[in-house]
């Protein structure tokens, strides 16, 4: 086997002429917001409410079609813009010239959504965010691991997974400043994701990488979508277990769907019920990611958290799936959120331990990427069948589950400090 083990994790170097902390946190800030107020209004409330317009009665099974088919094309671009970016040598830097691209052109994709009249077009449009989008994801990403150094990194990745969280948050207040359904809401969420990106491009330091690359052709491509969880076992199980998890958290993408249907609330009320319930659970992400991320770095403990969030997402969902009046909606709510804040703190650090290389850090974050945006994928297409087979107390249940799965999972990841402690039960980190 051509790996070694390594007794030390990578970390980001003074000389590398990386961006002070103090300017660094903010511009990884507003890139998440403009990312996340990009992909997350859709997905919460505008595509809902644009297909109920276009489709009709078939809007929830238009809407799982949009967005399988979305996140199937970002399951596919996601590692390939880490590729590409780990690759990109210019004077703007590697990271910097994509958050750049991918925000502009997800934003003219968002906007020819408006004049979509046919769920097709809705498809190809939305396929288009995903991509371009994937872009940035990627350059977000591999930022945390190129810059900060391994002592701050669960307070930085709490900070980002709060951007990530409230900037739904952002662009639901945006969206909801308009009339429901109206063009002017998407226009909104386009132009903060392009102001935001731009100004956090411009406060970034991303020295252009010396490294030597192989040159990018079909076989290096090919070779982007897959790491040997046998040669790199940790990293296999971290993914595993973000999967899972991110499953469980992936509900949220049938929320509207769900008060409309249960609650009798109506086109025009949705979208403010909507936003209440999203200020609370993203007031609990905020203070939950910031508190979770600081005590990771002082008790020097990652596992615990993860475990935390896997059990606390699931008792949410089984409320969810029992709830007969809003008041539980909103214990619920308020539950999830919790959970969420909790895993985004610490999950990003304890991936970025686990890399299998430091070189191609934007290739295999983009690969743990795959396991947020694939259950995406796989939720929307699988809850047509569920909501068949018990309605949504399958659906909820049947999520609750595969967080608690993530949960056993968790069992299999080496504890920081511990990592090269033998253990039959504990997955080797490697690296080569």
């Amino acid at each position: 086997m051509a790996t070694e083990q390594l007794i030390t994790t990578p970390v980001a170097r003074p000389s590398d002429g990386v961006t002070p902390l103090r300017r660094f946190v903010p511009a990884i800030m507003l890139s998440q917001f403009g990312f996340h107020v990009a992909l997350s209004t859709p997905l919460q409330l505008l595509l809902a409410l644009h297909l109920k317009g276009i489709a009709g009665g078939e809007a929830t099974t238009a809407f799982g079609i949009v967005t399988g088919f979305g996140a199937f094309v970002s399951l596919v671009f996601t590692p390939i813009a880490g590729r590409v970016s780990d690759r990109t040598r210019v004077r703007f830097g590697r990271r910097r010239p994509w958050i750049i691209t991918g925000s502009l052109l997800a934003a003219l994709a968002l906007i020819g959504v408006t004049l979509t009249t046919q769920v097709w077009q809705v498809v190809l449009l939305w396929c288009g965010v995903q991509a371009v989008a994937s872009f940035q994801d990627a350059a977000n990403s591999a930022l945390v691991a190129d810059q900060v150094a391994e002592r701050r990194r669960g307070r930085v990745s709490g900070i980002v997974g709060m951007a990530a969280a409230t900037g739904p948050l952002v662009g639901l207040s945006l969206a909801n400043a308009f009339p429901g359904g109206s063009a002017a809401q998407w226009w909104a969420i386009a132009l903060f994701a392009i102001g935001a990106s731009t100004v956090a491009a411009l406060l970034l330091r991303d020295p252009r990488s010396s490294m030597p690359k192989p040159p990018l052709n079909l076989r290096t491509v090919a070779s982007t979508f897959w790491f040997s969880p046998r040669t790199h076992p940790a990293f296999g199980w971290a993914w595993l277990v973000r999967f899972l998890i991110m499953c469980a958290f992936a509900s949220s993408t049938y929320s509207t769907f769900f008060l409309m249907d249960r609650f009798g609330i109506s086109e025009q009320e949705i979208g403010g019920t909507v936003l209440k319930l999203a200020v609370l659970t993203i007031g609990c992400v905020a203070a939950a990611s910031v508190v979770a991320g600081c005590l990771s770095d002082m008790l020097r403990r990652q596992k615990p958290f993860v475990v935390f969030a896997g059990v606390m997402a699931a008792a949410a969902l089984v409320l969810f799936a029992g709830a007969q009046d809003m008041a539980l909606i909103y214990v619920a709510s308020a539950a999830i959120g919790v959970a969420l804040g909790t895993f985004v703190a610490v999950d990003l650090a304890l991936c970025v331990r686990l890399l299998p290389s430091r070189d191609d850090a934007g290739k295999d974050l983009a690969i743990i990427n795959i396991a947020n945006t694939l259950p995406g994928s796989f939720v929307p297409f699988a809850a047509p069948a569920l909501l068949m087979l018990g309605g949504y107390e399958v659906l909820f249940v049947t999520l609750a589950a595969l967080g608690v799965l993530g949960v056993v999972a968790t069992s299999k990841l080496p504890e920081i400090g511990r990592e090269h402690e033998p253990s039959r039960w504990i997955a080797p980190i490697t690296r080569g």
